[in-house]
C-alpha cells in the first residue's frame, strides 16, 4: 500500500525490452540503505518489485499486464517517473490509500495556469470516471489529488506549486497519457452492495432500503 506521497524524482536510465515485459534501471535519490531487492516502490503510481540495486539506484521490471494497463510503455530513456516506497504501519496517512494497481490511463486534456496554480483537466474512460466525484481522492501517476470538478468524460484537479516542483506534472504536455487509480474504498462498497443487488444501486434500492 501506499499514500501517493512522492518521495522523490527517479529518471529512467535504460529500458531493456524482454518480450511482452520490460525492465526498468531507474536513478533514485532515495537512500539506499533503506532498499533492498524484494521491496516494492510505486513507479508512476505503478507498484513494482526492486529486483537488484545499483549505488545511485535500482531495477525493476514490469509484467506484460502492467505493461498493457499504465503508461511505462511510452517511457523513454531520460523521462523523470514519480517513486514512492511502500507504506509503513507506523506512519502517518498524509494523502489517501493507494494501492498501486492502476485502473487504466487518462488523457490530460487542459493546463490552465492560474497565478502560481496549475488547473489540470485528464479525461478518461467510463469505467474509471464512475468512481470519480467531486471533492474525492484519485492518484494520477501515483500523486494523491482532490478532483475539483467532475463531468462525463473528464474531472479537474488543481497542483500547488511544490507538487509541481516534486513531481513529474510540472513536466506533462496536453495529449500526454498519465496513469490513474480511483479510489479503492469506493470500489469495494459497489462490490458489496452489488452483492445484494444484482441491478447495482439506483433510485429504487435508495429508496426502499430508507435513503431516500
Amino acid at each position: 500500500m501506499f499514500t501517493g506521497l512522492i518521495e522523490d524524482l527517479g529518471e529512467v536510465k535504460r529500458i531493456e525490452k524482454r518480450g511482452e515485459n520490460l525492465s526498468l534501471l531507474i536513478s533514485s535519490h532515495l537512500d539506499p540503505k533503506e532498499l533492498k531487492s524484494g521491496d516494492s516502490v510505486a513507479v508512476n503510481g505503478a507498484c513494482l518489485t526492486i529486483v537488484s540495486l545499483t549505488p545511485k539506484g535500482f531495477t525493476v521490471e514490469v509484467s506484460p499486464e502492467t505493461v498493457r494497463r499504465t503508461n511505462l510503455r511510452d517511457l523513454k530513456e531520460g523521462d523523470l517517473v514519480n517513486l514512492e516506497r511502500a507504506l509503513r504501519l507506523s506512519d502517518r496517512l498524509g494523502g489517501h490509500l493507494v494501492s498501486g494497481h492502476i485502473d487504466g490511463t487518462g488523457i490530460l486534456g487542459r493546463k490552465i495556469r492560474e497565478g502560481e496554480f496549475y488547473h489540470l483537466t485528464f479525461s478518461a474512460s467510463p469505467e474509471i470516471m464512475r468512481y470519480v466525484i467531486e471533492k474525492g481522492s484519485i492518484a494520477v501517476d501515483g500523486i494523491s489529488l482532490t478532483v475539483n470538478q467532475c463531468r462525463d468524460k473528464d474531472f479537474t484537479v488543481t497542483i500547488i506549486p511544490f507538487t509541481l516542483n516534486h513531481t513529474n506534472l510540472g513536466e506533462r504536455k496536453v495529449g500526454e497519457r498519465v496513469n490513474l487509480e480511483v479510489d479503492l474504498i469506493g470500489k469495494y462498497v459497489e462490490k458489496f452492495v452489488g452483492l445484494k443487488n444484482e441491478k447495482g444501486i439506483n433510485k429504487d434500492f435508495l429508496a426502499e432500503h430508507g435513503f431516500i
